[in-house]
C-alpha cells in the first residue's frame, strides 16, 4: 500500500471572503489535516485578502515538503483573478503535480 493509500483524500471549503479574520481558522483547520491528501474547494471564494493567501501559500509549500497532495477544486473566477492581481499565477498554483512517494 503506498502513502497515498493510507489516507483518505480530506476536503476544505473556502470561506466566501478570506481576509485578516479567516486567516487563523483557516491555518488551524489547514494544519488540522497536515499529513492527509486535501483538496481545497475554492469554488465559493469572492474575495481574498493578502492574509489568507499566505495561508494558502504556506499550505502549498508545507504539502509538497510532506510529499502529500494537496489540490484547489472549482476555483471561482474571483479567486483566480485575486491571484492574478497579486502576481501569483494561477495554472502553477492550481495544477500542482503529484509528489512521487
Amino acid at each position: 500500500m503506498s502513502k497515498r493509500d493510507e489516507h483518505e483524500l480530506r476536503t476544505i471549503v473556502l470561506e466566501q471572503v478570506l481576509d485578516l479574520n479567516t486567516a487563523v481558522p483557516l491555518a488551524e483547520n489547514l494544519m488540522a489535516h497536515r499529513g492527509s491528501d486535501i483538496v481545497i474547494d475554492a469554488g465559493e471564494v469572492a474575495r481574498l485578502g493578502a492574509q489568507s493567501l499566505q495561508v494558502l501559500l504556506s499550505a502549498v509549500a508545507t504539502w509538497q515538503a510532506d510529499g502529500r497532495m494537496l489540490d484547489f477544486a472549482q476555483p471561482s473566477a474571483a479567486f483566480i483573478e485575486s491571484l492574478q492581481l497579486f502576481g501569483i499565477n494561477a495554472d502553477s498554483l492550481l495544477l500542482q503535480p503529484p509528489q512521487a512517494d
